[in-house]
């Protein structure tokens, strides 16, 4: 079975490839991905499809890769949900549609990716979204498959107010567009979410070239390595329905996101050869920066009792906080969420759910193979807090939020007991560090396992198209392409990469 271009992975940079591609009615496109398709609105499950009332992480286990991480030397048991299903992550995350900032895309620049400066990638950002409150102004568009909107205050939960009431009184700016470039403090999330329906890729993208005669989907299909002949990628060999089959392409495009596509490059030869030998791969490539270079946005989880029973009527997520930490010169360099969980959604009842997360850390972790075997999970060890900064901007954060809720007159009606919290460490610095170690989090936005950079770069893997270095045929284009992470939740970001490198394979112009 041969086609023009093969994609692995039906999530948010897969889609978008697969929809653009297929405008050219000339080229022939497979889409493969390891979870179940919903191809009508009817079909979809209603944890797929609806996004009230759940937050980053609440997905169906049977929707979920059921990833397990190493946060810390002393949290080592971590789950790190994915999405396995036809618009992976896009379709069971939290929806929050935050953009890296200028400052980001700099930085990146600055590592030799200088096609990825701001400027550069802002049109992509545009022409994506159709922004419900934003859309006709400078920096919006209005015309894109994802619906974007926020809520207005009046739709807002008492939680979400007073959490708003309580950053205000604490100094922290008004923010009407958190995706307004140098936008800072507290303001609502940017949600794709309209009308409750999660604004997947899958809904979105896929939707719109389902039935074009170009595209094949093949669901339920896990690929296991991909075919290489004298330096060139040709296809990739996959398991559907009990077999194995291979599927050949001109060219081969990983969209498996950052936990997948480095683990296919490894368990095809191709990643740091030591480590494939060790663990019974023969090295077709040695590329030493296949799965180094691990970025998330670690956390850790506060909460307090209730005292009042929240609704899924609204998203949990409304208010935003955006800051840069004291004596830090990374803009926005920390975020908080804030939520009230209802009592059926967790066994601790309801509660306050709070949320300190370092929006662009500096540490990095490594992703290995556990084996040789495709059905065995990789080994995630993130790293979380190993530099001093990290703890220290995080310190910060636990200690601002705890003021916040416990402080402000309008959280005293709402919250009760500390249910989850670090208590008399507090106030100690070592303490709190130990606290923090005990338990770290994921933010859920694991990326930059096969990062872009030039090839004189060692840990580089791909250049920016995604080409991978020293392999013909094979691009990767997703989470794992980014040489850092972005100071938001990076599934807009991806949606962005794909566009911008989709309209390049399709010989496009530039967005203007």
């Amino acid at each position: 079975m041969t086609c023009d271009t093969l994609i692995v992975g039906a999530g948010s940079a897969g889609n978008i490839l697969a929809a653009r591609l297929t405008e050219d009615a000339s080229r022939e496109v497979m889409l493969l991905e390891a979870g179940p398709d919903y191809p009508t609105g009817d079909s979809l499950p209603e944890d797929i499809r609806l996004g009230f009332g759940t937050s980053s992480g609440i997905i169906a286990k049977s929707h979920d890769w059921g990833f397990d991480g190493r946060a810390t030397p002393i949290r080592v048991d971590m789950p790190v949900p994915r999405g396995r299903v036809v618009g992976g992550s896009s379709a069971v995350n939290a929806q929050i549609f935050l953009r890296g900032i200028p400052e980001d895309f700099a930085a990146w620049a600055a590592m030799g990716n200088d096609r990825w400066r701001f400027e550069q990638v802002l049109p992509y950002y545009c022409k994506l979204e159709n922004d419900h409150d934003f859309g006709r102004a400078e920096y919006h568009g209005e015309d894109g498959p994802i619906g974007v909107r926020r809520y207005p205050k009046e739709e807002w939960g008492p939680d979400q107010l007073a959490w708003a009431d309580a950053c205000r009184q604490a100094g922290f700016p008004e923010c009407p567009d958190a995706n307004l470039p140098q936008s800072t403090g507290i303001g609502p999330f940017p949600l794709n979410n309209i009308d409750g329906v999660r604004q997947s890729t899958a809904v979105t993208y896929l939707a719109q070239a389902r039935n074009r005669p170009n595209l094949r989907i093949l669901s339920n299909c896990t690929t296991l390595r991909v075919l290489l002949e004298r330096g060139r990628a040709v296809g990739v060999e996959a398991a559907r329905d009990g077999k194995v089959e291979q599927y050949y392409a001109d060219e081969i495009v990983l969209c498996a996101g950052g936990i997948g596509t480095p683990q296919i490059l490894m368990l095809s030869g191709i990643g740091p050869a030591q480590h494939l030998r060790e663990i019974g791969v023969e090295v077709s490539h040695d590329l030493p920066g296949v799965g180094e270079n691990m970025r998330d946005h670690p956390t850790v989880n506060l909460r307090w009792a209730l005292q009042f029973e929240p609704t899924d009527r609204f998203h949990w997520h409304q208010a935003c906080l955006r800051y840069t930490a004291d004596e830090s010169d990374l803009t926005n360099d920390m975020i908080i969420y804030i939520a009230a969980v209802p009592e059926h959604a967790d066994a601790i009842g309801a509660h306050l759910f709070v949320r300190p997360t370092l929006n662009l850390a500096v540490g990095q972790g490594k992703l290995r193979l556990r084996s040789a075997e495709a059905g065995d999970q990789p080994l995630l060890d993130y790293r979380y807090f190993e530099e001093p900064f990290d703890r220290a901007r995080q310190r910060e954060g636990i200690r601002l939020c705890t003021e916040l809720v416990e402080e402000h007159a309008a959280f005293r009606s709402l919250c009760g007991d500390v249910l989850d919290g670090p208590g008399e460490a507090m106030d100690d610095d070592a303490a709190l560090d130990s606290w923090i170690l005990a338990n770290a989090d994921t933010g859920h936005h694991t990326s930059s396992t096969c990062k872009m950079g030039p090839a004189s770069d060692r840990l580089a893997v791909a250049d920016q198209s995604g080409r991978v270095h020293g392999i013909d045929g094979l691009r990767v284009v997703d989470a794992s392409l980014m040489p850092d992470s972005v100071r938001a939740n990076i599934n807009a970001t991806v949606m962005m990469m794909a566009e911008k490198i989709a309209a390049e394979m399709a010989g496009k112009a530039e967005v203007s």
